[in-house]
């Protein structure tokens, strides 16, 4: 964290004082470029006028004559003058001459055809400062020079360009002399000194090169010490805060060894905001601790509430075989597993006497404690009820009356309830609004016996139940369930079904009544893979042998 602190730091002034001495240097530069380009706007106004004064004093047609004749006129010494007063009044014109450019080559390229002399020029060496009329200038010009002079010919106005010769730093303007048909026959220019202006120029660079670097040097302290106090010291408070949070996090099993310290960052603007923010998620992460500290300690309350509930439920339901020692008339076993902690299925079975046996398979609407609450009132009205009655159907209508009065929550139960006689093997069954039971008899397979239901018990008080009668010979077997047998699915969602139960049944017919539910359940196992069980699953198998026992 330390390093990445001080490459924070680095980056931000390194950045915030490049960026403001590229914006010095590049305002410094747009200030000299500035300046240069008033300088040469003004040099070339003072040129136009100069020129433009010129002209008039100049005759083309007669100048062409002379040039063509190499011999001066009057008007050629008229003009000749002229150049020799304004040579003399303007003490920063160089030369001021007319030429006839030729060509572009290397030698022979202008034609001279006169030039304005001081009076001081004249006396101290009048030959190195005039000009002789039609005389070629074999190699005082260059190709490059000589190519400009033509261009100015040809243009139609005044033209500049810049020039380094051996005497300096030369500015040039041009104006082409033309004859009464408009035809350019020679060249006027001048030719100003640079050399002084050049001067300024660099001296004004230079200072104000020195002057940006101050200011640069200025705005960077200040904007430094501004990004210090408005951004890089908050932000590193805003991290000691967090390092504060995190390590305490890292040690803390409760709450309240949390450590949430204020940053004290009042700088008005998005920072602050952020600091208030995180306050905030520090002080919401503390809630959620506790929050989570009391659900999680409500959670393992009720976890346990619900194993005891669990055991309890486990306890009401008879799990210990086999079931009835004393009867050899019989063979049952019978598993529940829960989908939740505790489930609404159950079954029952219980001697009414002591040659008739209750068999029941229910399954409450609903899951976890509501429907285990249901289930245990039911089962208890069952078993109770039919110490009274022989009737499966009498004893459901009693049972649907008794649990439809004050049923505020709808609930309901599918009930299978057989009552038989062990000696004999009849019975009567009732079935509402359950699965259809699987019959075997002897030797045989299982087939799923199907008739008509009755609706589900508490739907409605008042209701009447339909019952059947039925008989079991020695050796056939009964099979009773509820719906989360055919109903399991696998992780595509499709159902186990009740076609492939009878099929896992018939896999082993002859399996005793415990070997023959493991398989089944193992079955579904296989069939559900890694999906989530959904429903309880609930199942009782019943082998009868008759009074004479199951023969060997």
């Amino acid at each position: 964290m330390e390093n990445k602190k001080k490459s924070i730091n680095r980056a931000l002034y390194t950045g915030t004082t490049v960026l403001v001495l590229v914006i010095s240097l590049l305002m410094g530069a747009f200030g000299f470029w500035s300046y240069v380009d008033t300088v040469f706007q003004k040099d070339q106004a003072y040129l136009r006028d100069i020129l433009k004064l010129t002209q008039k004093y100049i005759d083309g047609d007669d100048l062409e004559k002379c040039i063509e004749t190499k011999q001066k006129s009057e008007k050629y010494e008229y003009a000749q003058s002229f150049l020799d007063q304004v040579k003399e009044n303007y003490d920063d014109i160089e030369y001021i001459y007319i030429i006839k450019p030729l060509n572009a080559n290397d030698s022979d390229n202008i034609m001279d055809v006169m030039a304005g002399i001081t009076a001081e020029e004249k006396e101290t060496d009048y030959d190195f400062y005039s000009v002789e009329l039609g005389k070629l200038n074999k190699d005082g010009y260059s190709a490059t020079v000589a190519g400009q002079y033509l261009n100015g010919m040809d243009a139609k106005d005044i033209t500049y360009f810049a020039n380094h010769t051996e005497f300096g730093y030369d500015y040039t303007g041009m104006l082409p002399i033309r004859n009464s048909q408009g035809k350019a026959v020679a060249l006027l220019a001048i030719d100003i000194s640079m050399n002084e202006i050049t001067k300024v120029l660099m001296t004004y660079a230079v200072a104000t090169l020195v002057m940006m670097i101050l200011i640069a040097m200025l705005a960077v302290y200040f904007v430094n010490r501004w990004l210090k106090n408005r951004v890089i010291d908050p932000v590193l408070r805003l991290e000691k805060v967090s390092e504060a949070f995190v390590e305490s996090s890292r040690r803390a099993e409760m709450p309240e060894e949390l450590v949430i310290n204020d940053p004290d960052i009042h700088t008005g603007d998005e920072i602050e905001s952020l600091s208030v923010a995180i306050s905030d998620m520090f002080v919401g992460m503390k809630n959620y601790m506790s929050s989570l500290l009391t659900v999680t300690r409500e959670k393992e309350r009720i976890g346990a509430e619900l194993d005891v509930a669990n055991n309890i439920q486990a306890s009401m339901l008879p799990r210990i075989f086999p079931a009835f020692p004393d009867h050899n008339e019989f063979d049952i076993y019978a598993t529940m597993d829960p989908a939740k902690e505790v489930g609404g299925d159950f079954y029952d079975y219980f001697m009414l006497d002591d040659h008739t046996i209750g068999l029941v398979m229910a399954d409450v609407s609903g899951k976890g404690v509501p429907a285990a609450l249901f289930m245990v009132i039911s089962k208890t009205l069952i078993k109770n009820r039919c110490q009274d009655s022989r009737s499966p159907a009498e004893v459901l209508s009693y049972v649907n009356d008794q649990l439809s009065e004050g049923n505020d929550s709808d609930m309901f139960v599918t009930v299978w309830l057989a009552i038989l006689d062990i000696n004999t093997g009849k019975g009567l069954a009732a079935n509402a609004g359950h699965e259809h039971p699987a019959i075997r008899r002897k030797g045989g397979k299982y087939e799923l016996d199907i008739y008509r239901h009755s609706p589900a018990v508490a739907t409605m008080e008042g209701m009447r139940f339909r019952e059947h009668p039925f008989e079991l010979n020695p050796g056939d077997s009964l099979f009773v369930y509820t719906d989360g047998v055919p109903e399991a699915n696998d992780e595509a969602g499709k159902f186990y079904g009740t076609d492939r139960m009878i099929e896992c049944l018939n896999a082993d017919p002859d399996a005793d009544v415990q070997k023959l539910l493991i398989e089944v359940r193992e079955d579904i196992r296989k069939f559900a893979g890694e999906a989530e069980q959904f429903d309880d699953i609930t199942m009782l198998v019943f082998d009868f042998w008759g009074p004479d026992g199951k023969q060997k």
